[in-house]
């Protein structure tokens, strides 16, 4: 006889069999007894109240009644073909209606009996009616699993439903294996974590979340089973920072130079914000250790992230290292090579571009200066990571728009050097604090949280079409001051599907509106040549022409502080941080700036509330937050891809108390006992381990 453990393949519990279960491997990842049993409810069905027939609304939702089948018949011929029975309680009768699964229907419904019936009811010609009502027999003498006043809302899909895997038939498989499977389930969260957090054994939590008896119980279970999930991720998360901490030595900066002296008191363009001076302290700290610094730099655009990563790179100089800069495209890479030359102009210092477009010749020019350490900040895109790019001592590496990066590049320029790199990642992409703490929590984070002294904050106005007008008046008094314009479309050609403005249609009428000689348009877009794309986007840095017509393309990257508008056309099909990351292309200047949203009349409230919020605030943390809500963690800062988000029920914009009171729990557990090794913290270390395959223990020390 076969013994059955929650590592069973899920083809052999009962009522699934090789067909069902290839499809709920294929549409939901569910390979084993384990998967199915963690494959939870996403909402409940309220089956603790019931109607009565004369307090139907039209407007209601699901209902339930308890009643009597009082007749049956069959109606029509052919396609219109329908199953018709009379239903009815104390207070008035019901038509109750199915169009499938009529013969089967026939068979099983007992005329004269008592059911519960659930479903939405329609009124129509003054009678209620109840298409497809689910159909239960009404036994009050059962109690067992399976008759209940929550029910559970699984997830399922088109060609799971044609298997009669609906919520029912997942619902049907959960009743089979939950009161087996919970005693087989073996507890994850030692007895004092369990005490001091006040939280039920997962026996009770996986019992109470697929079948709970009351909203308390639901709740109990949930809160234990979301605290699990972000307690696991944080010890992940600090357990490899604190391996970091000790591991990975760094190189001390002892000695604040000349570089770095003669830059702060002569060339500095502004002064430096509180802001700036408090993430230097901190960059300081970090580089005096004698541990490797891992350190995430967040600020919006314009904040100044730019100059203290110059700082930080002058402090590596000064101290005999030699320090990068890697960006996620060709043209963030060469603004940023341009901003440092100019910055630095006038010290005794070398530094070079590297992409995939530099020529061989000045490619192995500058892989030779590396190497012999007469080259002293290279700026580059991913031709950084190449094993040809080989560093004398690189003591610094910074990385912008990190989370354009996978983890195995980043990985890549550390081992670029026999003592670990100090490590530097910035973002202008402001990730929530609950997203931080949860994707960045084994890095130190630093925020620049304040614009320098001279900048305006952008002023944004939401209009609709009627404003076009309007919007072109604008442009021209802009323009006639000498400033320059950007418009921004969703498409660059016309689509069939969806009802936009697009880029080519724009430039159409901005032709008419801003006629030859008085007025020049640059154009680019994603499908341009790269040449092109540059040529263009060089003539507007130049301010050879006035407006420049675009796609998302130049979402980042382009920096011209003359631009003073943006205008962005179908905003509402834009996501908040995008919005964010377009409005922050202007206000660079020292003049006011402005964002026009321009929208359909049509608007979801998803919409409406992205737009609102755009005009109401210019705070990135804010707009994150709010994007956060709207979106979800996942499509945060490439969090889909990363992995580490892979959530079953907490859920970052609701649960920011229970990830706090983790995150506190796993840092007061490694304040005590760095590597898990006492006796009441072995199931924490084996959970780790089972979870994580392949971790690292190495000694902490």
């Amino acid at each position: 006889m076969i013994e059955y453990t929650l590592r069973s393949p899920i083809e052999y519990l009962k009522g699934v069999g090789p067909q069902k279960a290839d499809l709920l491997k294929k549409e939901l990842n569910i390979f084993t007894f384990d998967d199915l049993v963690h494959h939870y409810p996403f909402r409940y069905l309220d089956r603790t109240r019931f109607y009565k027939i004369n307090q139907l609304q039209p407007e209601m939702s699901n209902v339930q009644i308890l009643g009597r089948l009082i007749n049956i018949e069959l109606i029509g011929q052919k396609k219109g073909k329908r199953l018709v029975a009379q239903f009815k309680d104390e207070t008035g009768e019901l038509e109750l209606v199915w169009f499938q699964s009529i013969r089967w229907l026939e068979k099983s419904l007992t005329v004269g009996a008592v059911y519960i019936i659930f479903g939405k009811p329609t009124l129509y010609n003054g009678q209620f009616s109840m298409t497809h009502p689910e159909m239960d027999l009404y036994n009050p003498a059962k109690k067992n699993i399976g008759n209940l006043s929550l029910q559970p809302v699984y997830s399922s899909t088109e060609k799971l439903k044609q298997f009669y895997l609906d919520t029912k038939g997942i619902q049907r498989l959960q009743e089979g294996l939950i009161s087996w499977a919970v005693k087989k389930v073996e507890e994850s969260l030692p007895e004092h974590i369990l005490k001091k957090h006040r939280l039920i054994t997962k026996t009770e939590a996986l019992l109470n979340i697929h079948f709970p008896t009351n909203q308390q119980d639901l709740q109990t279970a949930q809160r234990r089973l979301k605290f699990e999930e972000l307690f696991f991720i944080q010890l992940k998360l600090l357990k490899n920072k604190l391996l970091q901490t000790h591991k990975f030595k760094g190189h001390i900066f002892e000695e604040v130079g000349d570089n770095f002296n003669i830059f702060y008191r002569e060339k500095l363009p502004f002064p430096l914000t509180n802001a700036q001076k408090r993430v230097l302290k901190e960059i300081r700290h970090d580089t005096h250790t004698g541990a490797q610094m891992n350190r995430l730099l967040q600020g919006d655009v314009g904040s100044g992230k730019t100059v203290v990563a110059l700082m930080t790179m002058l402090l590596a100089v000064d101290n005999g290292c030699q320090a990068c800069m890697m960006a996620p495209t060709e043209i963030l890479a060469q603004q940023h090579y341009s901003g440092l030359i100019k910055l630095i102009d006038g010290l005794p210092l070398s530094i070079k571009i590297l992409s995939g477009s530099t020529p061989k010749k000045e490619r192995r020019l500058i892989h030779e200066a590396l190497e012999n350490g007469e080259l002293n900040i290279l700026v580059g895109t991913h031709a950084l990571i190449e094993d040809t790019v080989k560093f004398k001592n690189l003591g610094l590496v910074v990385i912008d728009e990190q989370h354009r990066f996978g983890v195995e590049q980043r990985a890549k320029l550390w081992r670029k050097n026999h003592l670990p790199p100090h490590m530097l990642v910035m973002t202008a992409t402001p990730i929530p604090r609950t997203l931080a703490m949860t994707l960045y929590g084994d890095l130190d984070v630093s925020v620049i949280d304040e614009l320098p002294a001279g900048r305006k904050p952008i002023k944004t106005l939401h209009l609709f079409e009627s404003g076009r007008l309007r919007m072109f008046g604008f442009m021209r008094e802009e323009i006639e001051k000498g400033r320059q314009v950007y418009v921004v479309y969703p498409l660059i050609k016309e689509s069939e599907k969806l009802d936009l403005m697009h880029l080519e249609a724009g430039i159409e009428n901005l032709t008419r509106e801003f006629p030859l000689p008085k007025y020049r348009i640059s154009i680019v877009h994603g499908k341009m040549p790269a040449k092109d794309k540059d040529f263009e986007m060089q003539r507007f840095v130049r301010g050879e022409t006035q407006i420049m017509v675009a796609t998302t393309v130049i979402e980042v990257g382009v920096n011209v502080p003359n631009a003073t508008v943006m205008i962005i056309e179908n905003a509402e099909r834009f996501g908040l941080s995008q919005l964010h990351q377009l409005r922050g292309r202007v206000g660079r200047g020292g003049e006011q700036s402005f964002c026009i949203l321009m929208s359909s009349n049509k608007l979801s409230n998803d919409g409406k509330l992205r737009l609102s919020t755009m005009v109401r605030t210019n705070d990135g943390f804010e707009i994150a937050e709010t994007d956060l809500q709207l979106r979800g963690p996942g499509d945060i800062a490439g969090t889909q891809q990363s992995g580490i988000l892979d959530l079953k029920l907490a859920d970052l914009t609701t649960d920011q108390e229970i990830l706090q009171e983790a995150r506190n729990s796993v840092i007061h557990i490694f304040e005590e006992d760095p590597t898990l090794s006492t006796p009441k913290n072995a199931l924490l270390r084996n959970t780790l381990i089972q979870k994580n395959p392949g971790i690292s223990w190495d000694k902490i020390s």
